[in-house]
């Protein structure tokens, strides 16, 4: 079990194959991109698939969230699946990614055990995603989620972040998209993650402000506080529902306090939070010989000493020195 002093249980795993984009989006990386970490310094297919073994059947972990950078730039990503849909007990697997390249690896992944997806998809409009994301790929962004929904991975969910100036206005237009189209909609926050350290509070698109634009269209009922658990995302039944519409507020009404996740890097670090500045070292005890016992001990005091917060709120804040598209998302 992967326990922290103030109770809270691991038991989502998050993992980041690699620091590798394709896009430049404005709030994560620079357009000229980042110093990639060297192939050597990445973990193997084989010690991600030990470490998530370990993590499934030693430490109580029942979900398993790849990430990067952009996990579908990983060659090794089908067989990565593939072995971890064997593990007993089997975890739930889903995968965060921008699109790019969904369209024609959809069935692979489901065939291979993957349960569902999240796509990263900020604008309906083509201009506006190239000023975000600094490349012309937005009809293939539209492309992988109708092949994720054809595949059956299920729910589809779209995770927008709003920029002022660029996409602000879309809230209401991106809703009523994803309702026509049977996708979750998800907006996140503008988090302190970018690498560009440019990030400030007062510049940034709250959960207030996209509450607000969404009702001017539409009826928002919030769902009953047992159903959101440990889930990031705040949910409003949308005009009396079916379809749901989540917030992920990290930033204006954190949810700390239910935090169930646990985070490894790709080149095989332990993070307890996004915004952690300090990590733990698998890597070195993997490649040392170390048995699984050892490992598993070496992650439980990493999690031990996980914070109470983030430490948004703290004057003294200071955001992590390596960008989301190092440490996953």
């Amino acid at each position: 079990m992967l326990i922290d002093t103030y109770g809270r249980v691991a038991t989502d795993l998050r993992v980041s194959l690699t620091d590798r984009c394709n896009l430049r989006c404005t709030y994560c990386m620079p357009e000229e991109g980042l110093q990639w970490l060297a192939k050597p310094d990445l973990l193997t297919d084989d010690e991600i698939v030990r470490l998530i073994r370990i993590a499934v059947t030693e430490l109580g972990v029942t979900e398993v969230r790849f990430t990067g950078g952009e996990p579908l730039l990983r060659p090794g990503l089908v067989g990565i699946v593939e072995r971890c849909a064997a593990l007993e007990p089997r975890p739930r697997m889903s995968l965060t990614t921008n699109g790019i390249g969904l369209a024609r690896t959809a069935t692979a992944l489901r065939d291979a055990g993957l349960d569902r997806v999240n796509v990263s998809l900020d604008t309906l409009r083509p201009d506006v995603f190239q000023a975000l994301t600094r490349r012309k790929r937005h009809h293939d962004v539209l492309e992988g989620l109708a092949a994720a929904r054809a595949a059956g991975l299920a729910p589809v969910k779209v995770n927008a972040v709003l920029m002022p100036g660029l996409n602000d206005d879309e809230a209401p237009d991106l809703l009523a998209w994803a309702v026509e189209n049977d996708y979750e909609l998800r907006f996140i926050e503008q988090m302190p993650l970018d690498a560009q350290h440019g990030w400030t509070r007062d510049g940034m698109i709250t959960a207030g402000d996209i509450l607000a634009s969404l009702r001017t269209r539409f009826t928002l009922t919030a769902e009953e506080a047992d159903e959101r658990g440990s889930a990031p995302a705040e949910r409003w039944l949308v005009d009396g529902g079916p379809a749901r519409v989540g917030v992920i507020a990290s930033v204006t009404r954190p949810f700390c306090r239910a935090c169930d996740r646990t985070r490894l890097t790709a080149d095989g670090q332990v993070r307890t939070c996004l915004f952690a500045r300090e990590e733990s070292d698998l890597r070195g005890a993997l490649r040392s010989g170390a048995p699984n016992e050892e490992i598993a001990a070496l992650w439980r005091k990493a999690m031990w000493g996980k914070k109470a917060g983030s430490g948004l709120d703290d004057p003294s804040f200071l955001q992590p020195d390596r960008p989301m598209s190092a440490i996953g998302g």
